[in-house]
């Protein structure tokens, strides 16, 4: 059973903005923390934003500024809002979640959505 599906994605032109969306089965929002991750090709994989079930929001220190996570408990929903785009930007984004905020691994991913930047 699919439990976080991502989308949003697409080709943006540097400097533009772009709204991506992680749905999340209920369970797995309601109990969770959710979590944005980036990979770009031939590089690991990056944590940038976390948000509680509480709405605390973490960020990494390349993205502060830039990124905005958010979450709609109506929909289940947990956005990341990228203003300012760089082509450094450009990665596969995914979602994912973790029973607690103390716990280093995270147990569920969605498959992921480009975000394509050009220069």
């Amino acid at each position: 059973q699919v439990q976080l599906v991502e989308s949003g994605g697409g080709l943006v032109q540097a400097g533009g903005s772009l709204r991506l969306s992680c749905a999340a089965s209920r369970r797995l929002f309601s109990t969770n923390v959710i979590g944005w991750h980036r990979q770009a090709p031939g590089k690991q994989r990056d944590l940038v934003a976390t948000i509680t079930t509480g709405g605390t929001t973490k960020y990494a220190h390349s993205v502060k500024g830039r990124f905005t996570i958010s979450r709609d408990n109506a929909k289940n929903t947990v956005y990341l809002q990228i203003d300012g785009l760089k082509p450094e930007d450009t990665a596969v984004y995914f979602c994912a979640a973790k029973r607690g905020v103390s716990r280093i691994l995270w147990d569920d991913w969605g498959q992921g959505t480009q975000v394509t930047v050009s220069s």
